[in-house]
């Protein structure tokens, strides 16, 4: 695909992976605008391109009237980020703020199809694996894509209203031959990230010195925390490849329990704190993490980034951006709000 002068809107570009794929998405000479509500994104995640002239930036919730319609005109590819989401102690405990993304990801779906967007790029989550296959961390597990079901059994609200949106993109497709694609992000985590996700929760303890160190449920559950960098780079190979409506998983391989990546943060920050463990705060499935073999063979896309070279990037950017008081200040909201 020649990117060079396409004109491209990113939803939730103000967002941690939606300015990152902003980024992404200059290098390759598109001409973008932004629409973001910044109820999570931040502006300065993309002041610099938009007091440059470089980001066209729209400040609007798409489940307003008219919002969705005036965003996309004149696109011709668009990439969903925007969501009502947060991390686990958010999509837990916020069914009804979530069931919100079925009523926006419709609204912004069908202002393309009436507006003649050539394409559609939707940022699924691995929350739309069923619940009932995850339960064991001892188990060596990877999620494949055709293993979403059925029976279908989704994370909470907010992985069936991803799982919604991916089905909806399929039949967009079929019925009117809109260019699709559907990526299921896997735990992503990175510069700019907040401190509502776990790795950044990590970082943000060692950083304000907590002791004892909090981690939530046993320590034993697995993720494969996959680097920002790494996201972008795929959902922009699935614009690219994938015309169809078809999902596909972007993860790591590598399968890492919640203590041992503190246990990394710890020892890279110098923090000794002793942990204590919280087995009634939200902590999602036990076992989570992607099988990659589709994104191999559809995009020739694989992580370049091992978790201990993310995670050492991550903790650098965090301990030069962040004011100690000002995390101790928010840091128990954050890890229950957006």
């Amino acid at each position: 695909m020649n990117w060079n002068g396409k004109p491209v809107l990113v939803t939730g570009g103000a967002s941690f992976i939606g300015s990152h794929l902003v980024d992404a998405l200059l290098e390759r000479g598109v001409v973008i605008r932004v629409v973001d509500d910044l109820s999570s994104g931040r502006m300065e995640n993309i002041r610099g391109h938009v007091d440059a002239g470089r980001v066209e930036f729209f400040h609007g919730d798409l489940l307003q009237a008219g919002v969705a319609q005036k965003a996309v005109d004149g696109i011709e590819v668009v990439f969903h980020l925007a969501a009502i989401h947060g991390g686990r102690g958010y999509v837990d405990t916020h069914q009804a703020e979530c069931a919100g993304n079925l009523a926006l990801d419709g609204v912004l779906f069908l202002a393309c199809r009436e507006a003649g967007v050539e394409q559609i790029v939707f940022a699924s989550s691995g929350c739309v694996y069923p619940n009932y296959l995850q339960t064991d961390p001892a188990e060596v597990l990877f999620l494949s894509e055709e293993m979403t079901g059925p029976p279908y059994d989704a994370d909470n609200i907010y992985g069936w209203a991803k799982l919604m949106g991916e089905m909806t993109l399929r039949y967009f497709h079929q019925k009117w031959g809109i260019k699709t694609a559907s990526c299921r992000y896997f735990t992503v985590y990175g510069e700019r990230g907040i401190e509502n996700h776990a790795v950044m929760a990590m970082i943000a303890r060692a950083f304000i010195r907590q002791d004892p160190f909090e981690i939530w449920g046993t320590g034993q559950q697995v993720r494969n925390w996959t680097y920002v960098g790494d996201i972008v780079e795929g959902t922009i190979l699935a614009a690219e490849r994938i015309h169809d409506g078809t999902a596909v998983n972007l993860g790591t391989n590598e399968r890492i329990r919640v203590v041992d990546a503190a246990r990394q943060i710890l020892d890279y920050t110098g923090h000794r704190g002793d942990f204590r463990y919280l087995p009634d705060m939200p902590v999602g499935p036990q076992n989570r993490v992607a099988d990659n073999r589709l994104a191999k063979r559809l995009l020739d896309w694989e992580p370049r980034v091992k978790f201990s070279d993310g995670l050492r990037r991550t903790v650098d950017w965090y301990f030069s951006n962040r004011k100690a008081e000002e995390v101790q200040e928010n840091f128990e909201h954050k890890l229950m709000e957006r």
